[in-house]
């Protein structure tokens, strides 16, 4: 592939964890524990395969409604992917960074991803980013208000707020915005996933479930991405 015809920045719905467990009359458990494996892969293939950036919608805000079993098995993976990641993220000098509000999870939790965070900060690969307690709705909420205090506080005038000023107060602050998204498992909804940063993504959607995805379909997305024809509502 040509370098020109990669995605700088892919962000991925992973979708289809428990319904792949399901298919192989596996605990919904298991299917999570295969996606995370998956999901190492991944930063691997999208790193060899030329893309800077990589961001991963691993637990939504709305996830907290699922079975309180399956929420605390998700939770004991997340600490066990986090302690493995901190390794990894060195091994590859791959740079971490998690979005999403994280005052939710327990403070165990939360001192691994600061933890992860400043370690990894210095890494200059491929920035991988997780989405945690993650809503993109949440996330315009908190940046607002953050930019009103600045207003209030006269750290900001209201008459210089412009696009860039907002997306400063974003989570995803310093990275640029998705040029591909993919979700898995066939289902075509970004179920509140980065709403400011996919106003001009190109969308792809596979059937393939997420513990089924390799390099070869992240290699077809890229294919796919590559016949697009991007114009940010312009004209060529």
């Amino acid at each position: 592939m040509e370098e020109k015809k990669i995605p700088q920045h892919v962000a991925i719905i992973l979708d289809g964890n428990g319904r792949w467990a399901k298919k192989r009359f596996l605990p919904r458990n298991m299917g999570h524990a295969q996606g995370a494996r998956v999901v190492e892969r991944i930063c691997e293939d999208a790193y060899d395969l030329g893309i800077k950036y990589l961001t991963v919608y691993a637990f939504s805000t709305e996830n907290w409604k699922r079975p309180d079993d399956e929420v605390k098995a998700l939770m004991k993976l997340l600490d066990k992917y986090l302690k493995d990641c901190l390794e990894r993220s060195s091994k590859n000098n791959m740079r971490v960074r998690v979005i999403g509000d994280i005052s939710r999870l327990s403070e165990k939790l939360q001192k691994q991803i600061m933890e992860l965070e400043e370690k990894s900060a210095s890494c200059t690969g491929l920035t991988f980013t997780v989405a945690l307690n993650y809503g993109g709705r949440d996330e315009l909420i908190r940046a607002m208000k953050k930019m009103t205090n600045d207003v209030k506080n006269g750290k900001l005038d209201s008459e210089d707020i412009s696009e860039e000023i907002f997306s400063n107060y974003l989570d995803t602050k310093g990275i640029p915005d998705p040029d591909l998204m993919i979700r898995t498992s066939g289902e075509q909804r970004i179920s509140n996933y980065l709403l400011w940063q996919l106003a001009y993504t190109e969308f792809y959607f596979t059937d393939v479930l997420w513990p089924d995805f390799n390099k070869k379909e992240l290699e077809k997305a890229i294919e796919y991405y590559a016949g697009r024809d991007r114009r940010y509502g312009g004209v060529k």
